[in-house]
């Protein structure tokens, strides 16, 4: 396993440009906290593009990419590790959805990804735990990843003990209709306000005028239950109407005329985010603050795309930690401190 400080992925900048409705901007800096009292185990989603079904263990930009995007910004409040796994590679993903070429050279085993992943967390709590509660996080792949980690090593197990959280995010979490337990995990239950502890924050997003598809996996209910919805700007339910949402500024034109000299942007005000269900999804929905005072770009958000449209059966999934991560670091902030209060 490689800890927080083998490579550089968790020391990149992460600055971000806030942009107010009326052009103006303000920069605000990021600095992780090097004396976090808890941790967070990180894994990531599919994001290889190695030319196999399977990658290998080297750290390329794709990796130290999305960890600068989905879990860098939580070292404010936990010390980040974020382990290397021989992932299915999004070749491998193109060839099977039809996107890509028809096949690509086969390496590796099933079972790969699985060992590597309880191999790290293994490592991680021998040599770096020492007993400080950890939260886990991951999307898509990732999320697969942290769901069969818990269920199997945490969940009812003696190291649930120095258990924080979970941020399983850009998946299909499951509980019993109208309960909070019971289905993905039996001993985990889903968190209801910020500062719960020992329990799970989940989402998969969506755009309000782009509902999920009859096939669409994430945020789907399976066997009899329903998908979660924890909504990080709104804990307890409800319309979130200013999310704390750090996009990528990329190659957008954020205010016409002005360049954003930061990796990351915050648009106060232009989206909204609630839990919704619709037929057998439960996801966040996201709806976009239309204004025609507004001088900034009119969409931030970004599709998984199909045929040149938004694909419905994938929805926002490149943008789920995106969406939540400021409210996210704000639960953070309280789960740690609930921690910290509970093992002095």
């Amino acid at each position: 396993m490689q800890a927080r400080r083998a490579v550089n992925a968790c020391d990149a900048n992460i600055d971000a440009t806030i942009i107010k409705a009326d052009g103006s901007t303000t920069v605000e800096k990021f600095k992780a906290d090097p004396n976090a009292p808890i941790d967070c185990f990180y894994i990531y989603p599919t994001v290889s593009t190695q030319p196999f079904t399977e990658s290998d263990l080297t750290p390329t930009a794709a990796e130290q990419n999305v960890v600068k995007s989905q879990v860098e910004r939580l070292g404010v409040h936990c010390k980040v590790y974020a382990p290397m796994y021989r992932q299915f590679t999004l070749s491998a993903l193109r060839a099977r959805t039809g996107t890509g070429p028809a096949s690509v050279p086969s390496r590796g085993n099933p079972g790969d990804a699985n060992a590597d992943v309880d191999d790290a967390w293994d490592y991680y709590l021998n040599h770096f735990n020492n007993g400080r509660g950890v939260v886990i996080v991951g999307h898509s792949q990732g999320s697969g990843q942290i769901t069969r980690l818990i269920s199997t090593k945490i969940d009812g197990k003696d190291a649930q003990k120095v258990f924080v959280s979970a941020y399983i995010m850009g998946t299909a979490f499951q509980v019993p209709p109208g309960k909070d337990v019971g289905g993905s995990f039996k001993a985990i239950p889903v968190c209801k306000k910020a500062g719960d502890i020992g329990c799970v924050v989940t989402w998969s997003s969506y755009r309000d005028n782009i509902p999920p598809s009859d096939n669409a996996s994430f945020g789907v209910g399976r066997a009899g239950n329903d998908a979660a919805c924890t909504n990080p700007a709104a804990m307890t339910g409800g319309v979130a109407k200013n999310p704390k949402s750090y996009f990528s500024t990329g190659t957008k034109e954020w205010v016409p005329g002005k360049r954003i000299d930061t990796p990351f942007v915050m648009v106060p005000g232009k989206i909204t985010t609630q839990c919704t269900k619709t037929g057998n999804h439960t996801y966040l929905q996201v709806h976009i603050n239309e204004d025609k005072a507004d001088k900034r770009t009119v969409d931030p958000l970004t599709d998984v795309m199909r045929d040149g449209k938004p694909d419905p059966s994938w929805g926002l999934h490149l943008v789920d930690a995106n969406l939540g991560m400021g409210d996210l670091m704000d639960v953070l902030g309280k789960q740690a401190a609930a921690w910290k209060k509970a093992h002095p």
